[in-house]
């Protein structure tokens, strides 16, 4: 139903039966990232995903994922994405770096391939912010990517 008269809204989807979803883990701060998929995979379930319907792919660390993100995407196998991995503030100008970088590189990704990517990257200050943050983002990128590809099925139809 829409907000607006003889306006047609998409409404959110989070059925996930029948999607297909891959995830891009980066094995930097392994235990945050374990901690963020396991969410995720959870969740992906309790939207419907089978487990045959979910791909996970690992690499060194974020600046990787784009890369394995946009393979995943051109092999016409996902209806959506996920990229997982955690940046902490450290002492040098190198998290700037690889937080931009990832992000940017993820989001041209998704627009030149129209894949759609839920962005699971955490940029934290403290290994403790990123174990607080691990759980719900993991989750919640789950129903984005859910979301997002039952949102591009039916702007197509």
């Amino acid at each position: 139903m829409s907000r607006f008269d003889n306006v047609y809204e998409y409404d959110a989807n989070l059925a996930g039966a029948g999607l297909r979803v891959g995830i891009v883990m980066s094995r930097f701060n392994l235990p945050v990232c374990e901690g963020l998929l396991s969410a995720c995979v959870a969740e992906l379930k309790r939207l419907g995903v089978a487990d045959a319907d979910m791909a996970i792919a690992t690499c060194p660390g974020a600046l990787e994922i784009p890369l394995i993100l946009q393979s995943l995407a051109n092999s016409g196998k996902y209806d959506a994405l996920i990229a997982l991995g955690a940046v902490i503030r450290g002492e040098t100008y190198h998290f700037e770096v690889v937080s931009n970088d990832a992000c940017r590189a993820i989001m041209e990704v998704q627009l030149d391939t129209g894949v759609p990517i839920a962005n699971g990257i955490l940029t934290c200050e403290t290994d403790e912010q990123a174990e607080v943050r691990m759980q719900p983002k993991g989750a919640d990128c789950a129903q984005a990517a859910v979301e997002m590809a039952n949102l591009q099925k039916a702007i197509a139809q």
